[in-house]
């Protein structure tokens, strides 16, 4: 039996680590794969930091089942990261609306589920954080509405309100087909 392989996309300061921690402490049997970035530590997120050389280095040696770049950083999930799929665990990460064709090339059982924010919403949010100045921050609200690749039929999320609505929504989202519902 495998596992299913969720990415959970949108964009940056959508809410999509908040509501992937709340999932994974309501349902600690999916795992959550930790991604390698080539950016300072953050306490965000906990992910593996890596200099951009080490990355590449990573990357050039085989080392990531997944990796893209995005907004001048490298982004990777490594091998050993998708391995509870075998054992028929499943498993999450924060991915890339870019990314999505070439993680699908390799994993075309991938399920996408998008987080959306209003723009209002996620304007707040972007400059609440500090990491970046109003200059990025008109770049990334510019960039919010990016559309996914046509045809993958992903669930959407919309995360304005409270955390843990969004939580919930989440929660649902990665429910199994019930049985009836597949045998029509």
């Amino acid at each position: 039996m495998s596992g299913r392989l969720f990415a959970i996309v949108g964009p940056s300061g959508a809410g999509k680590d908040t509501l992937i921690a709340g999932l994974i402490a309501a349902r600690p049997e999916i795992h959550r794969a930790r991604r390698t970035i080539t950016r300072p530590p953050a306490e965000s997120e906990a992910f593996e930091s890596l200099s951009a050389a080490e990355f590449a280095a990573l990357r050039g040696r085989g080392g990531f089942a997944l990796s893209w770049l995005a907004h001048g950083l490298g982004y990777g999930i490594r091998t050993a990261e998708l391995a509870p799929l075998r054992q028929g665990r499943d498993v999450i990460f924060n991915g890339s609306r870019a990314a999505l064709p070439d993680c699908l090339a390799a994993y075309p059982e991938l399920q996408v589920i998008e987080i959306t924010v209003s723009p209002e919403v996620l304007q707040a949010r972007l400059a609440g954080r500090g990491r970046e100045g109003a200059d990025e921050i008109a770049a990334r609200l510019q960039r919010a509405g990016m559309p996914l690749p046509p045809g993958l039929g992903a669930q959407r999320i919309r995360n304005d309100g409270p955390p843990e609505a969004g939580i919930a929504a989440l929660i649902a989202a990665l429910q199994p087909p019930s049985s009836c519902a597949a045998r029509r």
